[in-house]
């Protein structure tokens, strides 16, 4: 069973794979819209417009995702791609304080939906982006070893960020990215937009895939990239079942009730 798994789950992902891919819509644009609306409200007045384009998730959720990816790329190359150790607590406690202030201003503004509830401040765009990036930063500090201690059987217990100079250097290269985003610069409409669902793509791959592996009892197995490569696949394939299953839920939930969503 588990001989006939390991050659027939990579076809059929990668069947799912392509079909996303390889068929209509054919506009990038189009398609990263498809992801995104899986994962965000996507209201015009709470994301950023590039070129006239509205980007494919809102202010906060561009932070979130596009700060997974500077998280996952600089831990990447700082050669953390066996680390499966928590950050030391202090630096543990200041990225749950991210995730937090994400839960304050998110609070916050939905607050401002219903004009007579009061809210502690007028939330702004810039604001959801920067509570967004930090909260990106902070899941992939802790996504990361996770999937590590899942996949890899000559894992390390080395932490994914060491310390708060490690955190500073996450903080800058988002504070970087975070800007060029508020500049809305129209060259970079595709490069943006496709960043941003790459990080909605990396994060659910690394939760699935290591999902995947506690549920067949296969953790920590992997000892070269070829072996690591079935269950990321694998955990890729699922992530875009579960992309259209939400597209299509709530697709049908919010025409039926008549919501703009």
């Amino acid at each position: 069973m588990r001989h006939w798994l390991e050659w027939a789950a990579p076809i059929v992902a990668l069947v799912i794979i392509g079909a996303f891919l390889l068929t209509p819509p054919w506009s990038v644009l189009v398609k990263a819209r498809l992801i995104g609306y899986a994962v965000c409200h996507q209201l015009p007045a709470r994301s950023f417009h590039v070129a006239g384009e509205q980007l494919p998730l809102c202010a906060r959720c561009s932070g979130t995702f596009m700060g997974a990816v500077v998280g996952f790329t600089l831990l990447t190359l700082q050669g953390r791609r066996r680390a499966a150790g928590l950050p030391p607590t202090a630096v543990a406690v200041v990225l749950v304080c991210f995730i937090a202030a994400l839960a304050v201003d998110g609070i916050n503004s939905y607050l401002t939906f219903f004009p007579r509830l009061p809210h502690l401040y007028q939330p702004q765009n810039w604001l959801r982006l920067t509570t967004g990036m930090l909260n990106g930063i902070a899941l992939s500090a802790i996504v990361y070893p996770v999937l590590n201690y899942s996949l890899w059987g000559h894992a390390t217990n080395a932490p994914s960020v060491r310390n708060f100079t490690e955190l500073g250097m996450l903080l800058a290269v988002g504070a970087v990215v975070s800007v060029i985003i508020l500049l809305e610069p129209p060259p970079l409409l595709y490069p943006l937009a496709i960043l941003s669902v790459l990080g909605v793509l990396a994060l659910l791959t690394a939760l699935n895939s290591t999902l995947l592996l506690a549920l067949i009892n296969h953790r920590a197995t992997a000892t070269r990239w070829r072996q690591a490569a079935l269950p990321l696949v694998v955990g890729l394939a699922a992530s875009f079942v579960e992309i259209g299953a939400i597209d299509v839920l709530r697709y049908v939930i919010t025409r039926g009730a008549g919501l703009p969503l």
